[in-house]
């Protein structure tokens, strides 16, 4: 069955997003095209964590709104404390847009922006979410 292999950041201030994402999630941004493509590593080379690695890039149209309905693919992240990892995010210069919810008996999830105003999920696995 197809699987998704790789995804993209789309970011107006390239610095500032890879400043957040690595100050949230401390991921790596090997450049991989000078000045227009940067890997965005999840995981250290070699590591047998689930996940996909992807690529973060200029924006090359408008951004999202405040307040947009999610109108693309929206990645989501898992993290080992939900409430540690949103702290994160507003230090970071981020924004929870869907506050934390329980997905009953699974996890907790919540729905944030990046300094970019893209979307992104985050999800903790707890069976006893209620």
């Amino acid at each position: 069955m197809p699987r998704v292999v790789h995804f993209e950041i789309h970011a107006d201030d390239v610095e500032r997003a890879i400043g957040f994402y690595r100050a949230v999630f401390a991921w790596e941004f090997p450049e991989w095209m000078p000045g227009e493509y940067w890997g965005v590593m999840t995981a250290a080379e070699g590591s047998s964590e689930p996940g996909i690695n992807g690529g973060l890039m200029r924006r090359q149209g408008s951004a999202p709104t405040s307040g947009q309905a999610v109108n693309s693919y929206v990645c989501t992240v898992q993290v080992e404390d939900i409430d540690g990892c949103l702290a994160a995010v507003t230090a970071a210069g981020g924004a929870t847009v869907v506050a934390k919810h329980a997905l009953t008996g699974l996890a907790w999830q919540a729905y944030c922006t990046d300094t970019e105003g893209n979307i992104f999920g985050v999800h903790q696995p707890d069976e006893s979410a209620a």
